[in-house]
């Protein structure tokens, strides 16, 4: 299937199919039994453009520790598709969170690297989001997760984007070093899904109908590596 690039641009930049207050902020429902709570901050990745919400990584990651004994209510999200570094931090001042959270997850870069953004001003921006990730985790280290940037590049879309699909590896590999390098030096958790992402290359069922975003099978494998990693961090 052949995709515009002119397309690419609509479904990375605008909230495609979702209306942009459902897409900025997810509210979660309270529950009487649940004591945990989780805040999820990103951008398509993270609201889970093309698939429903439960589909969606920070929801089924919320599933899955249910299934574990750690009671979470349903996540806050804080996303929007389009979103780079700066527009999340901007949306995040602009909620004007009072709380803390249980577990707090950061997954942002690839409008960043999708507009060719500075390497040097991503790092900045991502190190005071994840400095804000922190703040809402109380403080607690453990409690906050970082999720490697997915190569899109891969997908039917990115083939089909006029782009270089090597060259946007290479670029989505720089921004993750950063990420991880800056995570790590935080002594934050770092989660690696981009080489799964890169499976999408051959297995058509890793990507949404839209051609671009991950599926619910993908959004699966992410959800078990950080739901993994935030369980064994509560025990």
């Amino acid at each position: 299937m052949k995709f515009s690039f002119g397309f690419l641009s609509l479904c990375l930049l605008l909230a495609c199919n979702k209306t942009a207050e459902t897409a900025m902020i997810q509210n979660p429902t309270p529950t009487n039994n649940s004591s945990l709570n989780y805040l999820a901050l990103g951008d398509s990745y993270t609201i889970g453009e093309a698939v429903s919400q439960k589909e969606s990584f920070p929801y089924q990651v919320t599933a899955q520790l249910n299934e574990q004994g750690l009671k979470f209510g349903a996540p806050k999200i804080i996303a929007k598709t389009g979103w780079t570094t700066d527009e999340l931090q901007a949306a995040i001042k602009a909620e004007k969170i009072t709380g803390t959270y249980d577990v707090v997850t950061l997954l942002i870069g690839v409008n960043n690297q999708y507009r060719g953004n500075s390497q040097t001003t991503y790092r900045k921006e991502f190190a005071a989001l994840l400095q804000t990730a922190i703040s809402f985790a109380g403080g607690n280290k453990k409690h906050v997760f970082v999720v490697s940037i997915p190569d899109w590049g891969v997908t039917p879309f990115g083939k089909g984007s006029g782009r270089n699909t090597t060259t946007i590896a290479q670029e989505i590999d720089a921004f993750n070093a950063i990420c991880k390098e800056e995570t790590l030096g935080m002594s934050v958790k770092y989660i690696d899904i981009t080489p799964g992402s890169r499976n999408a290359a051959t297995d058509a069922s890793l990507v949404a109908t839209d051609g671009l975003h991950p599926s619910r099978k993908m959004y699966s494998e992410w959800a078990v590596k950080i739901s993994n990693a935030i369980a064994s961090n509560f025990k």
